[in-house]
């Protein structure tokens, strides 16, 4: 990379950050039509309860009223339901069990939440006015929430009296067991690892329109994925070829894979939308966003880890309990069920692994990919155990880990749960960490701590994670006759940078000055395909199809510029934006090419006029970000408050296109795993399934005086499966996060003898292990 003023590697401000700051984003809320209506969505009070009936008829004759749905209504209209293509089955042989979301239920609820009816009305106060007066007749049913008391408990669905959906597995199941017989040593333990919700600045909203003249509904909402929403609500839900749908996503306030997919309000706003013939409008309150959306994580996990008498791991076994909620609508349900277990052995050399994953229906709202998807709850449940190895076995856990890691040389290295790391310097990478955090001088500041009566415990977690599948992805660069160019990128923006990521790309390749390019995505009309952002694949395979794009302009554009240079093609070189002739002084600037190719007098014979090209990238395969993650916590024993006082981060993401985005990014997912490892937690009441975490009053959220300062360094490997050498980044801080701040706090309490803790660690919590304790 030759790093220009604006080029890959260089530490620039964001460029969408001046208009964000001022107040000029255009987010969901910001989007208003003339005529439109307001929509306030019904939704149950009880976990699981039947509706006895449902009475519209006093909500319909309040002023402002122009609608009030039922599920009847919708059922009557024929529209669809979201459609699996994962080939999945239960234990028995027997197909997987997926029922999906109507859109409005009609006979039953299954969640606190789940919707039952939709009032549309002149203003949003006169819908939530009318939604009061809507009465429904519920008769309550026993509801099952607790993950592991799934198997057995109370039916959510009487098609699936033991409430198992699907089974996945991976890895050797005979070679692990013959492992395990062998072994010196086997360490067991069970992790629970809790329900979240993503929490993003902006709830969801959707904003549907019916224009008959067209015969189009379009549809604006904050999805992270517009074209694949489009082909969804065309195949699946009105059954009506995809031009006629457009979805256009302005800026989006956060969506952490949460805001993904397909919601019933999509479906429904559109579609009221043709009924009423006007704009149909809702939006989410934040009261209503726990109860409104998908949740994430939410798994029970025993996990065996079998070693030999030198401390040296032989095999790894795990069978998980991953609870997906009341409905199974699309494979993103599943998809953090399977697509991460994989990385359950980590950096670490293991001769055989065996994993099984049971997915379970519950009353609860479903779960789907939420930051990570999949890869910190694995990565949670292998670094925990190698904690509590370490302890059972007495032995120092960083040499435990030093002992079993991965080592450079062995690259490319097929892992026991049947992956390919293609690249990776895993021990050069912890071997930094513990020198930046001054692991060395922990028993100083441990001693120190002690002084003030305080606590202290040290962590060392690594993380790798499986990231940008190979799925396609679609880039266009197209220059005006002015010379000015404008990108159209498949993926879509989420608060990530990619206007700045993506400006600094084509710097790199084209030379063109970033204040010259206009940058658009979100829009189906606008950008020709796209398979949207997840996965931290936005940079990696998005940025590998403006590479692509660029390669063609700059194919096109020798040919233009050899013709005005009066030079062979052969003998152009093109840096900084020009083409030049080996050997003179002779150049000309790409924007002079650019104007060119719009005047047929200039071009060489037979050349198609413009300069406007695609690229679509699919990579081979994944690429496997990973790094370090040594984090120092306090707790007072008084209290059981727990302080992160020390978090160093040295990670392998690839090439760097931008370290301050970068750390930004792993700032920011930082943040969420340590909120779910100290405080956040959507609970329900077991008895009678209520959600008793609907507000910020219940629902705990990390602050600035959560986090300590972050250290946070680059050890880019860079991958040769794309032209960027970039792996992915979006995911990393989340990864490791999470088991490395709970480790840190058990670490700190293990000398009282607290060994167990789940979490969140939340002061009572600790606190009553710490009480626990004391008295054993």
């Amino acid at each position: 990379m030759t790093m220009g003023a604006f080029g890959v590697g260089q530490g620039i401000k964001r460029f969408e950050d001046v208009r964000l700051v001022r107040g000029e984003g255009r987010f969901h809320d910001d989007v208003n039509l003339p005529g439109q209506a307001h929509a306030v969505i019904v939704r149950s009070i009880h976990a699981h309860a039947r509706l006895r009936a449902v009475d519209t008829k006093a909500a319909a004759g309040l002023p402002g009223v122009l609608a009030v749905f039922t599920g009847a209504d919708v059922a009557a209209d024929g529209l669809g339901t979201m459609k699996m293509t994962l080939k999945r089955k239960r234990p028995d042989g027997s197909p997987m069990f997926a029922p999906p979301h109507p859109g409005l239920v009609r006979d039953v609820a299954r969640y606190v939440g789940d919707p039952v009816a939709m009032v549309v009305a002149e203003t949003r106060a006169q819908a939530e006015d009318a939604a009061e007066a809507v009465a429904i007749d519920y008769e309550a049913l026993p509801s099952l929430t607790v993950t592991a008391n799934s198997i057995g408990g109370a039916a959510v669905w009487p098609e699936c009296p033991d409430n198992v959906s699907n089974v996945h597995e991976a890895g050797d199941r005979a070679a692990t067991e013959a492992a395990f017989a062998r072994a010196a040593r086997v360490v067991r333990r069970r992790y629970l690892i809790t329900r979240v919700h993503a929490q993003y600045m902006e709830p969801r909203g959707a904003l549907g329109l019916w224009d008959p003249g067209e015969g189009r509904y379009t549809l604006y909402a904050d999805v992270q994925y517009p074209h694949r929403v489009r082909n969804a609500l065309a195949t699946n839900i009105f059954k009506v070829p995809e031009h006629t749908i457009r979805v256009i996503v302005g800026d989006v306030g956060g969506a952490f894979g949460t805001k993904g997919w397909q919601y019933p309000e999509h479906r429904l706003v559109l579609w009221a939308a043709r009924k009423l013939g006007r704009p149909v409008k809702w939006s989410c309150e934040r009261r209503e966003a726990i109860p409104a959306d998908e949740h994430a994580r939410d798994n029970v996990s025993d996990a065996e880890l079998a070693l030999d008498a030198e401390g040296r791991f032989l095999a790894l076994r795990v069978r998980t309990l991953a609870n997906v909620g009341a409905y199974v609508s699309s494979d993103r349900n599943l998809l953090a069920t399977f697509s991460n277990i994989v990385t359950l052995v980590g950096v670490y050399t293991f001769a055989a692994a065996h994993v099984e994953v049971l997915s379970v229906l519950s009353n609860t709202n479903s779960t789907a990919p939420y930051r990570g998807a999949g890869r910190p709850e694995a990565t949670y449940v292998l670094e925990r155990l190698i904690d509590d190895a370490a302890r059972e076995l007495g032995v120092d856990p960083v040499e435990l880990r030093r002992r079993n890691l991965i080592p450079s040389g062995a690259m490319p290295y097929k892992t026991a749960l049947g992956m390919t790391y293609d690249c990776g310097e895993f021990a050069s990478n912890m071997e930094k960490a513990l020198e930046l955090a001054d692991v060395a001088g922990f028993p100083a500041r441990r001693e120190e701590a002690q002084r003030r009566g305080k606590l202290r415990g040290l962590a060392v977690v690594n993380a790798i994670e499986r990231a940008a599948g190979a799925q396609p992805e679609f880039a266009e660069i197209r220059f005006a006759p002015s010379g000015t160019a404008t990108i159209f990128m498949g993926t879509k923006n989420q608060g990530q940078g990619h206007e700045t990521t993506f400006k600094q790309i084509l710097h790199e390749r084209l030379g063109l000055d970033p204040a010259e390019v206009r940058y658009i995505d979100g829009d189906t009309d606008r950008v020709a395909f796209g398979m949207g952002t997840m996965g931290s694949r936005s940079t990696v395979i998005g940025g590998s199809a403006l590479w692509t794009a660029a390669d063609k302009i700059l194919a096109k554009g020798r040919k233009i510029a050899a013709r005005l240079l009066e030079a062979a093609e052969d003998d152009l070189l093109f840096s900084d934006g020009r083409f030049r002739v080996t050997g003179t002084d002779r150049t000309v600037p790409l924007t002079d090419v650019a104007r060119a190719a719009f005047q047929p007098g200039q071009l060489p014979k037979g050349l198609e006029p413009g300069l406007y090209e695609t690229g679509t990238f699919v990579p081979a395969t994944d690429t496997w970000p990973n790094g370090c993650h040594v984090c120092e916590a306090e707790v007072d024993a008084d209290t059981g408050a727990v302080a992160l006082v020390g978090y160093v981060i040295v990670d392998d993401v690839g090439t760097v296109i931008n370290p301050v985005t970068l750390k930004g990014q792993i700032h920011g997912g930082v943040a969420q795993g340590v909120g779910q490892a100290l405080m956040e937690e959507v609970v329900y009441d077991p008895d009678s399934g209520q959600l008793l975490t609907a507000s910020f009053m219940d629902y705990a959220m990390p602050r600035a005086d959560t986090l300590p300062d972050m250290h946070i360094e680059s050890h880019p490997v860079p991958t040769r499966l794309n032209p960027l050498g970039a792996k992915g980044a979006g995911e990393a801080g989340t990864v490791g996060a999470l088991p490395a701040a709970m480790n840190a706090v058990i670490a700190a309490l293990a000398p009282l003898g607290v060994h167990a803790l789940e979490m969140p660690a939340t002061p009572a919590r600790v606190w009553r292990a710490i009480q626990d304790a004391r008295r054993a």
